[in-house]
């Protein structure tokens, strides 16, 4: 497998450059912002100047057009003109609420939160005071820089977890390199063994010796196949699940202490699944063998077949010390192992085994002082 020392840096130097880029943006929309806001007082002086001449005026004299068209024309910033008398005069707000006095008070406060009043004075004299507030335009436009880091940050959670699954998906192309790599170096001194195993039949010795050498070429071969088809979609067939587990379960009793306890009951005589036996096998060993090292070799080890509807629950439980109820699910994790030697990947391959090439259900039923039950949930075949 072929990984490239750049790679990561690449990522990152891009990363860096798209949130150069946002956070440009993101300025540019600030300044606008403010810019935006300069022009907007701007306007309203300018306004404040005409009704400062508008309130000049008699009715005997002629206003003049600029007058009139600078006053008609802001149409779109709420305001509040308050005159020496105390008289209010509203522009562009709601025509059912200025007569609401209430209503009127709270927004005079809340547009000297958003801009200075503008005093209308004439000749050192006060005749009102104007008070405004933001446009609907500068109301979306100030919103807009939040909405804008909110994107910021999605789109580092996305590049986030982009980077994570990215090298997920290269940790288990390695796992898998690895696996298939050891089945291929196994395969060489195995096929020694089986033709140093028939040389052996040929001499004058107790069978028994040859016939056991026999069981433990066929675990070999067993287990060479189930690397060989990590990474790879296995092949499911119909096999009846009593038979498969009692098979595995006999095989592990063999060759476990004499100082564990192994005990198998099954509610079914026969009862059909879809299963992969070498992996399934490989399933029941990882948790059998977790059970005896949570132990420490000595103790109880028990198998049960328990039909549920359409399902059928494998039950493995052991005598052990337990397992806290917040490590429930994490122990399924990749590298999470309570032992001073390991990598803590049994139980991440059962279950990826049960859930991901078997569509069923693994999980810690229970767990205490007095041991720990794991159940297996796979689909009965109809």
């Amino acid at each position: 497998m072929e990984f490239n020392p750049k790679k990561k840096t690449s990522n990152f130097i891009l990363l860096a450059i798209a949130f150069a880029i946002v956070s440009l943006i993101l300025w540019n929309t600030n300044s606008f912002f403010k810019k935006f806001k300069e022009e907007e007082r701007l306007k309203m002086e300018i306004w404040a100047t005409a009704q400062s001449e508008l309130l000049q005026y008699s009715e005997d004299m002629d206003m003049g057009n600029l007058t009139i068209k600078v006053l008609q024309n802001n149409t779109s910033t709420p305001m509040i003109l308050v005159n020496k008398d105390g008289s209010i005069k509203t522009n562009n707000m709601p025509t059912d609420k200025v007569k609401d006095s209430v209503y009127l008070h709270r927004n005079i406060q809340i547009f000297q939160s958003e801009n200075t009043p503008i005093s209308i004075d004439q000749g050192g004299e006060h005749l009102a005071t104007l008070y405004y507030g933001n446009s609907e335009v500068l109301n979306k436009l100030k919103y807009y820089p939040i909405a804008l880091l909110l994107i910021i940050l999605l789109f580092g959670a996305v590049i986030f977890f982009f980077f994570k699954t990215n090298k997920a998906s290269e940790q288990n192309k390695l796992w898998a390199g690895m696996a298939k790599e050891t089945a291929h170096q196994i395969g060489t001194p195995l096929s020694s063994l089986l033709g140093w195993n028939e040389l052996l039949k040929s001499e004058e010795i107790n069978p028994e010796i040859t016939k056991e050498i026999d069981k433990d070429i066929s675990r070999l071969e067993t287990i060479t196949e189930r690397f060989s088809k990590i990474g790879s979609l296995p092949e499911l067939r119909e096999v009846d699940i009593v038979q498969e587990t009692k098979e595995a379960y006999e095989y592990l009793k063999l060759r476990s202490s004499k100082l564990i306890h192994f005990s198998f009951n099954s509610k079914v005589e026969k009862l059909p699944v879809l299963l992969n036996s070498s992996l399934y096998n490989w399933t029941i060993e990882n948790l059998v063998k977790n059970g005896i090292d949570a132990m420490k070799g000595k103790g109880s080890i028990a198998i049960d077949i328990v039909p549920a509807g359409k399902y059928v629950n494998i039950l493995v439980a052991d005598t052990g010390g337990g397992i806290p109820k917040s490590d429930y699910h994490t122990i399924f994790n990749p590298g999470v192992t309570s032992k001073k030697r390991g990598w803590g990947l049994g139980l991440s391959l059962v279950k990826r085994i049960v859930e991901e090439y078997h569509q069923g259900k693994i999980k810690v039923l229970s767990s205490g002082k007095e041991g720990t039950i794991m159940q297996i949930s796979l689909k009965v075949n109809p």
